[in-house]
Parts: structure tokens; sequence; C-alpha cells
């Protein structure tokens, strides 16, 4: 059964080197689009469209990262300015069927990977299958999961009017329009309201619970549903737990429109729209630039 996954990036050395084989010299986009035609257009369409954090595509990332891997081993050579071509220590190689630890060896390219950095075993052969790329995405989804973890948790112990009000500055962020906060008082379970157009003719009704581990029940989406007017048959329901499984069909069978958020969710909106955080420090990841030196 063929691999239905990316290839790391030392999985591409091989594949690199057949297609170089017979000397000739080819330009280094034509090379990479050459390696997922023949050894990966049997991928399925969602991997080969994935990207990096940096809005690159993945499965390019991953070979021309092998390229330069074999670059510094000595198995190809940049003849001029964007082509590759195999070398003879490259032709050599292809019977042997290259893995990290042969092209490592041959270059301090993986110098920096020193056992200072780590006592694990398994982490230092995590780091050395991985592109300074992977890396990088390695580690922002490792601090954005925590930064959710602690925005979740701190909205189960913020003052539940306040929990009101995020919900209803988050939904103004998404472009949902002014909203009116409505009274604490005999409002029917109504928390808020959301004006989708500028003349409130469209509205979309607001509950939000803030709690910590109990679920939201049935009878609570049907006291919503029940709270709200003829005016509006739209309404989001937001909590900080999760919805049981009758709280769920409630909201699906009822003839309103109800979207439930559960916490979950809630911080994936709040973090894309940077609701409750703050950006602490941005870096510019920078590569040569090969068009600006093809015309010379």
């Amino acid at each position: 059964m063929e691999k239905k996954e990316i290839p790391k990036f030392h999985e591409t050395f091989n594949p690199i080197l057949d297609l170089l084989s017979e000397g000739n010299i080819i330009h280094h986009r034509e090379l990479l689009n050459e390696v997922i035609d023949k050894y990966y257009s049997h991928l399925p369409k969602e991997l080969l469209e994935q990207k990096t954090k940096s809005g690159e595509i993945l499965i390019l990332n991953r070979i021309a990262w092998g390229k330069s891997y074999l670059k510094k081993g000595g198995f190809i050579t940049y003849p001029e300015r964007g082509l590759v071509q195999i070398t003879e220590k490259g032709k050599n190689a292809i019977k042997k069927q290259l893995q990290l630890n042969d092209v490592a060896g041959e270059s301090d390219f993986l110098a920096f990977y020193t056992e200072e950095k780590t006592k694990d075993n398994s982490i230092k052969t995590e780091i050395k299958n991985s592109t300074p790329q992977d890396l990088i995405d390695t580690g922002f989804s490792e601090i954005e999961t925590h930064v959710k973890n602690e925005l979740l948790e701190k909205l189960k112990t913020i003052d539940p009017y306040y929990f009101e009000k995020v919900i209803l500055i988050l939904l103004k962020k998404m472009g949902y329009g002014d909203f009116i906060e409505t009274s604490k008082s005999g409002d029917g379970g109504i928390d808020g309201i959301i004006n989708e157009d500028k003349l409130g003719l469209d509205k979309i009704y607001i509950q939000a619970k803030r709690y910590g581990e109990n679920k939201v029940r049935e009878k609570e989406i049907r006291n919503f549903i029940g709270a709200m007017s003829g005016d509006t048959s739209k309404g989001v329901f937001v909590t900080t737990s999760n919805f049981d499984k009758g709280a769920t069909k409630k909201a699906h069978d009822a003839h309103h429109t109800i979207i439930l958020i559960d916490g979950n969710k809630l911080v994936d909106l709040m973090h894309q729209y940077n609701v409750g955080i703050q950006i602490k420090v941005t870096y510019d990841l920078k590569e040569l630039d090969e068009d600006f030196f093809e015309g010379q």
C-alpha cells in the first residue's frame, strides 16, 4: 500500500537524485514539480495543497530542503543560478538509497543539533527528521495550543456579565455589525442582539453561558428559542463548556437557525480574530530571491 502522507524532507533525497541521474541540468522549480509528478502525484489533493504557516506549499518546501541538504553533502551542484545538476558523487550514491545519516555525515549542516540541545533520543530523532520550517510550524502550533488552553481557562473564571460582552465584541470583530447588550433582568434569556445590517432589519440573538464543566442541556436551548421574538429567526448560543446530545439535537431540529459554539470553537475564533490575546512578537522569514538574479 502506498504511503498517503507528505514525505519527510530526507525521503526526497533519492527521488531528486533519480530525476537528475542522466546528468541533465534542470531549473530548480522544474525539478520540484517533476519530483511531485513522478513520485507523489498519487497523494490526495488536500495533502498536495497543504501549506506551511508562512503560506508555502508544504511538499514543495520539503523537496526544496531535500535539495539543499544534497547540495551541502556534495551530491548535487548548482552550475548556474537557479539550475541544478547531479555530481559524480551523487551518481555513485543512487544505488545506495541515501538515508539522512549518509547525507548529514558529509557536511556540518546538522552540527547545530548538538548533544546539549536535548538528552532525549526520540526528540533528537524528530529534530533530525524535520526541516527548519517543520520545527517552526511545530513550535507555532504548540504555542497556539497553549495560548488557547489558557484563554479557555480564563473565560471560565471571568465575571459572567463580562463574558457576555466578550462574545459580543468577538461577533463585532467577525463583521456582524453593531450590538446591543440587553438588560440583565427580564431579558428572557437573551444576552445580546447583533444587527446584521446598518438599519437593524436583520437581527441575531445571542445567548452566552460561562460554565465550568457543566454541559448545556436541551432545556436551555428550548428556553433560548422561546425567548426569541418574532422579528428574528437567527440565534447564536455560546458556552465555555460543551453541548449535550439533547441540546445539539434541539438546535438542529428547530425552525430557527441556531448556531452552537462550544469552548474549543470559541477560543479558535478568539485566537483568529485577536480577541483577548495580543501579538507578542513578529518574525520575518527570509529566503534567497532567485528571480532577482535571473536576469544577470
